[in-house]
């Protein structure tokens, strides 16, 4: 297979397509996407823009008959969503989201533990993504960092919905842009998962806590070593329960780099016409439940 795919970079930004230009030797820049568009040796696009701008491009580029890979979230809302994934059914064309994490080897691993009974049945799920910086003004926290920590739990729990989901949050900064939400998600399986992400955080905290009835789990994004077992356990004394902790163990996982592995995804499925790990259904069960998560900030945490 080809993986020097990059044919074409599309920027109107020239301070960034200078310094793409002195990286990328042997690419063509323009600025233009109907240019982009209209050029048949071009089979596929990768769209990294503000999410704002990504249903018009998506759905110009599915028209174009051209697969696409798109950041994410996949738009801004869920009809916007199910136009593009009925759009791409129509063209015979191939969509797929940004949603790195399904091709991290630590939730790779993770998933394989849960869908072995490693860790028993799955009790409650505790993400945090926390940082100081990279501030958006076009959309708030909730749409830049929860996306990928939706996508992961979804993933974890077999791509079953919440009945129910809660968020509140502040805004500090900008009076209509939240800075900081907590979302509370409950299952019908009986798992409650919460989502914790603010750009308002003093230190950088990318963690994913899966407990257990047998064992607990943690994938610290930080940490040099990323996959933790926690095999601790409750016993019942005299009707009365007692905590054994046990020491944690570094769970091996495979070596690779995310963005990579999903940008090789990505080729593979245009050559062999597979249906992407995060096609554009996936990427519309996670804006289902960022909408609704919207919903429920607007109104206070309904």
């Amino acid at each position: 297979m080809n993986w020097g795919a990059l044919h074409t970079i599309c920027d109107t930004n020239k301070e960034l397509r200078g310094e793409n230009e002195s990286q990328f030797s042997g690419v063509r820049f323009i600025d233009s996407f109907k240019h982009l568009l209209n050029d048949p040796t071009i089979k596929a696009v990768v769209i990294a823009t503000p999410a704002v701008y990504h249903y018009q491009m998506v759905k110009e580029t599915l028209l174009a008959r051209k697969h696409v890979f798109v950041e994410k979230p996949l738009a801004l809302n869920v009809d916007h969503g199910e136009e593009l994934v009925g759009l791409a059914d129509e063209q015979d064309r191939i969509l797929m989201v940004g949603h790195i994490l399904h091709y991290h080897p630590a939730i790779e691993k993770l998933k394989e533990l849960i869908d072995s009974g490693d860790l028993g049945k799955i009790q409650y799920i505790y993400s945090t993504r926390l940082n100081m910086g990279r501030i958006r003004s076009e959309e708030n926290i909730l749409w830049s960092f929860a996306p990928h920590d939706i996508s992961v739990i979804l993933l974890l729990l077999q791509n079953e919905l919440p009945e129910t989901v809660y968020a509140t949050g502040g805004n500090y900064l900008q009076k209509h842009i939240s800075d900081v939400t907590m979302t509370t998600m409950d299952f019908r399986s009986g798992v409650k998962a919460h989502i914790f992400v603010s750009w308002l955080h003093p230190f950088k905290e990318q963690k994913l806590v899966v407990v257990g009835d047998k064992k607990m789990a943690v994938f610290d994004d930080v940490s040099t070593e990323k996959l933790f077992l926690y095999p601790h356990r409750v016993d019942w004394v005299g009707r009365i329960p007692v905590a054994y902790k046990a020491e944690v163990r570094v769970v091996p996982i495979g070596s690779g780099e995310p963005l990579k592995a999903e940008c090789r995804h990505f080729l593979k499925c245009i050559e062999e016409k597979q249906i992407p790990k995060t096609d554009g259904n996936e990427g519309l069960r996670v804006l289902r439940v960022l909408q609704k998560s919207q919903e429920s900030l607007n109104n206070n945490g309904v």
